[in-house]
């Protein structure tokens, strides 16, 4: 089955991300304009959920419906409350310094927070204080109270993260580019104190080379793709994943990969950059995707999409 892919909403110019369905819509962040926007799918209504979002990329509902996000322009995981128009910050010092401009995350089942860290400077962020780009994890200790762990030390740039079904795997990004640097697509192995083991690369989207050593692999197709991005589940734990782009490879497209890593589908979008995706509607086989221009597309499927919030 084809995806058409049909344009419900911008281009807002600037980069949309984080799309994740509230039940009855797709709530999507415009970075630029530190928005958090609504599409409603029975009236094809645009509107404003969340003001002053200091440029927010990746969210996340948890078990008790509470709004989280990436607030890449203040450093931190914050917690929305619409109603009020407020946000909480939660904890964003590791070792004493700030961590980087977070990009994604997600909630497992026992309320832990896992999130990506790269650095960008966005906005008025400030320099990098960490000497690393690492996945956090941030432990709820009750009463609201947290604490910010480092999970990896062997990634060098995380982009897009997701975790199985069973809670027993973290899907990792490692979106990375210069020499020796590879962009592809992670499974963790989730330990049962938290901890994660040695990661198995499920597919691979570029390698970049260095002249220096005689490796042209940068050069050419298979270095220059953009890997992945943002990501989502099918009710058969199949991965659906945004990446590429049209400076090279096989252009925009919407991956889905088995849990093993073997490319299912293929299907391409008609502009540059997806960025993000997540399944709605009442029957959950329409995939929303956000891009790097700036829309908010979607296609129905013939996959039916699995959340576990709400």
């Amino acid at each position: 089955m084809s995806w058409n892919f049909e344009l419900v909403a911008g281009p807002y110019g600037g980069t949309t991300e984080g799309p994740v369905w509230d039940g009855e819509a797709v709530l999507f962040t415009h970075i630029p304009a530190s928005q958090i926007l609504r599409y409603d799918p029975k009236t094809g209504e645009v509107t404003e959920y969340f003001t002053e979002a200091f440029n927010t990329n990746g969210l996340c509902f948890d078990a008790q419906g509470n709004l989280y996000g990436c607030q890449q322009g203040r450093r931190r995981i914050a917690r929305f409350d619409a109603a009020t128009n407020t946000a909480t910050s939660l904890p964003h010092l590791l070792d004493g310094k700030r961590h980087n401009n977070p990009n994604d995350l997600v909630v497992d089942k026992s309320g832990r927070i896992w999130l990506t860290d790269p650095y960008s400077g966005i906005g008025d962020s400030g320099p990098m204080e960490l000497d690393h780009m690492s996945v956090l994890r941030l432990d709820p200790k009750g009463n609201d109270q947290w604490e910010l762990v480092r999970a990896t030390t062997d990634i060098s740039r995380p982009n897009g993260i997701l975790i199985s079904r069973d809670q027993k795997t973290l899907y990792i990004a490692q979106s990375d580019y210069g020499v020796d640097r590879r962009r592809e697509l992670r499974a963790y192995p989730i330990n049962d104190d938290g901890s994660l083991g040695e990661y198995k690369t499920l597919h691979t989207f570029g390698i970049d080379g260095g002249a220096a050593d005689g490796d042209a692999r940068g050069q050419g197709s298979e270095g220059v793709q953009r890997g992945v991005d943002g990501m989502a589940l099918d009710e058969d734990g199949n991965i659906i994943v945004c990446a590429g782009w049209e400076a090279a490879g096989p252009g925009p497209m919407i991956y889905v990969l088995s849990p093993a890593g073997r490319v299912l589908e293929t299907h391409p979008m008609r502009v540059d950059r997806p960025t993000n995706c997540c399944f709605g509607d009442a029957d959950m086989r329409t995939l929303y995707v956000t891009t790097g221009g700036g829309h908010l597309f979607r296609a129905r499927t013939n996959r039916t999409g699995w959340i576990m919030w709400p």
